[in-house]
């Protein structure tokens, strides 16, 4: 489906053109038309695959004739980097369209503080806000949040799982109640659906390639000791000058600054990323991996989501994700919008019941290659199955006992 077949408006269709855009992603083609008649909607997408462009255009296009300024879209998300995406993409769709946004995220200095203060008190159309410092400005008395028809949720299993559930409802109460609420989410767990019950009203559902990361991925799977993870890394990359974007992630800040000391004693041109790091450098981190100054970046799962940066040739779990939905997060920064791209694992011991799930979640086995000889020795793969108790034998053994 091409976006001329959405009916937007001409101003934005001119945009997407421009922004090299045609077809349509089966998120958008399904959300968009939804949004166009003022559904509620719970969306579950996973990374990358253009779920921001589905709330995005329609809620501009009916910016495109509205007349009445104030703060209209509020979309509430877990990370300033994902703020910080989603307001790039809506400068793009806007481009030809006389709509304000605006992001509100913490990290910033007084004087973002101030421009903040003022269009949260009517004059910007769009507001793209992380829940602390959005929770920050509610103290202070002067959001104004009556006008808002749009209330949008991106990666909800994300903020929910950072903490934010009481942040998110305490921010809804200050929203007018004639809305449109539009949730989407990676991963659809039971929390995800008891608030959508609480803030939705006869929602459409729509679920697209739930927790499954991207078919041109190519996954695969090292077994290794810690101690030789750095030289593994080391040894993959040597000859690969082809791969000018490769993304590490780590699931510590403390790894994440080992990882980059390590590597940079090979003269690899490598950068790390963390919540450390002060926005402004975070900014100027990513943005020199962007232009591939830097080859090589390591960062935490603080980027795994909300992140965009296209043709990132290999990815690197330098550990195993505690969560086994934080692997597809991490998987899905290679191989979008129908590219291809690596991602490779590193897992030991411990990690291996942890890796089993995230095989379990995507409902595949991932091929697992032994540390070279030349390294050391490598982890055998040992994953006991898990043990069905048998409630009845269980029984049976307490009325025994009792008797």
């Amino acid at each position: 489906m091409k976006f001329s077949d959405f009916n937007l408006n001409d101003s934005i269709l001119e945009a997407i053109s421009y922004m090299g855009f045609e077809n349509a992603t089966p998120i958008q083609e399904k959300s968009i038309p939804e949004i166009m008649r003022n559904k509620d909607l719970i969306a579950c997408a996973q990374t990358g695959t253009g779920k921001t462009a589905a709330f995005i255009l329609p809620v501009l296009n009916k910016l495109s004739i509205s007349k009445y300024k104030a703060v209209n879209t509020l979309i509430i998300v877990p990370t300033r980097e994902l703020a910080l995406q989603i307001e790039k993409q809506i400068q793009g769709f806007s481009y030809f369209v006389p709509v304000s946004s605006l992001p509100v995220y913490g990290g910033g200095d007084g004087n973002d503080f101030e421009i903040e203060r003022k269009a949260l008190s009517g004059n910007t159309d769009i507001i793209v806000a992380t829940p602390g410092k959005l929770i920050s400005h509610l103290k202070m008395g002067y959001v104004n949040f009556d006008n808002v028809k749009h209330l949008i949720l991106d990666e909800a299993d994300k903020m929910l799982d950072m903490g934010f559930y009481d942040d998110i409802r305490k921010i809804i109460s200050f929203v007018s109640k004639q809305r449109q609420t539009l949730m989407f989410s990676a991963t659809m767990p039971p929390k995800i659906r008891a608030l959508a019950k609480e803030i939705l009203d006869s929602p459409v559902e729509i679920n697209i390639a739930l927790s499954k990361p991207a078919e041109g991925v190519l996954q695969a799977a090292y077994l290794i000791y810690d101690n030789l993870k750095i030289r593994l890394i080391n040894q993959l990359i040597a000859d690969k000058s082809e791969y000018d974007s490769i993304l590490i992630f780590s699931s510590t800040k403390s790894k994440v600054s080992e990882i980059v000391r390590e590597m940079k004693r090979k003269n690899h041109s490598i950068e790390g990323i963390s919540s450390d790091l002060e926005q402004h450098d975070r900014e100027d981190v990513l943005s020199r991996f962007r232009s591939r100054k830097t080859r090589i970046l390591v960062a935490t799962d603080v980027i795994s989501r909300g992140i965009d940066i296209k043709d990132i040739n290999l990815i690197i779990n330098f550990d195993v994700p505690v969560d086994a939905e934080d692997y597809v997060h991490r998987v899905g920064r290679t191989a979008r919008a129908n590219s291809t791209g690596i991602a490779l694992t590193l897992i030991n011991e411990a990690d291996m019941p942890r890796f089993k799930k995230i095989e379990t979640l995507i409902e595949r086995d991932i091929i697992k290659i032994p540390t070279p000889l030349e390294l050391g020795e490598s982890p055998k793969w040992n994953v006991k199955p898990e043990v069905k108790k048998n409630k009845y034998r269980k029984n049976f053994k307490r009325k025994k006992h009792s008797k």
